[in-house]
């Protein structure tokens, strides 16, 4: 199950990386036609503004390859006993998959919610194995399994 999760999220932020890639080179054959057709202010002002949501495209792209970084460093195969980065853990009844912050993914019918292992629950998870009991907000948390 564990590798069909990782190549779930790797297809997701695929094609996240796929649309911010055509919209930003829409963008430069959006400037490189306006240049060729506008004079003045106004087409100083459009081209900053392109040059702008550029910058922001840019941005949240690096932050995707960053995610993809992640993912690309996990070993779906490997089985854990302590939580590290690609385990799947079950707490509360509840699927994590340590690996980077990403949406909710249904699978089998079932939950799974991708953790960074920065993220205050991910921290507490991390280096511990089936049994570990803590609380997270008031709520009692026991972890189930490890994988």
């Amino acid at each position: 199950m564990k590798q069909q999760i990782l190549q779930r999220y790797k297809e997701m932020l695929q094609d996240r990386i796929d649309v911010f890639q055509d919209m930003i080179s829409g963008l430069t054959v959006d400037a490189q036609n306006d240049a060729k057709g506008s004079a003045g202010d106004k087409h100083e002002t459009a081209l900053s503004m392109m040059h702008l949501e550029q910058e922001k495209l840019n941005q949240k792209l690096k932050e995707i390859l960053e995610q993809k970084a992640i993912l690309d460093k996990i070993d779906a195969s490997q089985t854990h006993i302590k939580v590290a980065l690609g385990s799947l853990v079950m707490a509360n009844g509840m699927q994590l998959f340590i690996s980077t912050a990403l949406p909710k993914l249904i699978l089998e019918d079932k939950s799974i919610f991708a953790l960074s292992p920065q993220s205050p629950l991910g921290s507490k998870l991390m280096g511990n194995e089936v049994g570990f009991e803590f609380d997270m907000n008031g709520k009692p948390f026991i972890i189930q399994n490890v994988s």
